[in-house]
């Protein structure tokens, strides 16, 4: 369906999605069970990153089936969760814009909780937090992945987006105004797009809110500790040349 065709909704959700064939379905499921009870328009918008499963299937079944609000955008050949979440954003009709991620890591009842400094015009922008007051696990994290986020926070993110505490948690919403400025200056199409959003959103003096959520552990996790850190980091290197000469500044005024 295209944007021009969808009239204005009250929210948007945005859940990027790669070879999720078999995690998916259950997420879209429980955030149309719990939005369909809220007095608001919404789309929940999947955007498929080339996958090489029955990803697009399922979802588009999902669409004719069970959730007439659904969205499926197609992005070929795979290019990056970045990618994927920048196209969504843009593509968005909602007033707030959400990203979430596929593996429903983020349950659908944290919604309100990150949408409340938007809602109450304290902040254009509000992350959820694992790290934040407030934050709560079902399980512990494996080593791995609380030494991935760690080091992560303390080698790059304190340099790009100081005081924050957790900005690769996969559950952000964006008032439309700043998404659509921000996605559409961002160009990293990796895994460091938040930190890439972030400092952008310092720079461009958006408010950020913190908020600690309840989320769900996902022993599934594609994160490779060792591969994917040395991805940030690169990606990490790239943000700060773009950020020191200029070139959000030039794709903004292009």
């Amino acid at each position: 369906m295209s944007k021009l065709t969808r009239s204005f909704v009250d929210l948007s959700i945005v859940v990027p999605a790669y070879n999720e064939e078999h995690r998916i379905l259950p997420t879209l499921h429980q955030l149309h069970a719990f939005l369909s009870q809220q007095p608001l328009r919404y789309e929940i918008i999947v955007v498929d990153d080339g996958s090489k499963d029955a990803t697009v299937a399922v979802v588009e079944r999902a669409a004719r089936e069970s959730i007439s609000n659904l969205v499926v955008l197609r992005q070929t050949p795979n290019r990056g969760k970045g990618a994927a979440v920048r196209a969504g954003m843009l593509e968005a009709r909602g007033q707030i814009r959400v990203m979430s991620d596929a593996d429903g890591s983020m349950p659908a009842d944290q919604l309100p909780r990150l949408l409340a400094p938007i809602i109450a015009c304290k902040a254009e922008i509000s992350i959820g937090s694992r790290y934040a007051p407030g934050a709560q696990a079902d399980t512990k994290q494996p080593f791995y992945r609380v030494l991935w986020s760690r080091l992560a926070n303390k080698v790059i993110q304190r340099s790009l987006v100081p005081g924050v505490r957790d900005t690769q948690c996969g559950f952000k919403a964006f008032t439309a105004e700043a998404a659509r400025d921000l996605f559409g200056r961002a160009r990293i199409d990796g895994w460091a797009f938040d930190l890439e959003i972030l400092a952008l959103a310092r720079r461009s003096g958006y408010g950020i809110a913190e908020v600690g959520v309840a989320w769900k552990d996902d022993r599934r996790s594609r994160v490779n500790p060792l591969k994917d850190m040395w991805k940030v980091i690169k990606e990490a290197i790239k943000i700060r040349k773009n950020l020191r000469h200029g070139v959000y500044e030039l794709t903004a005024g292009a």
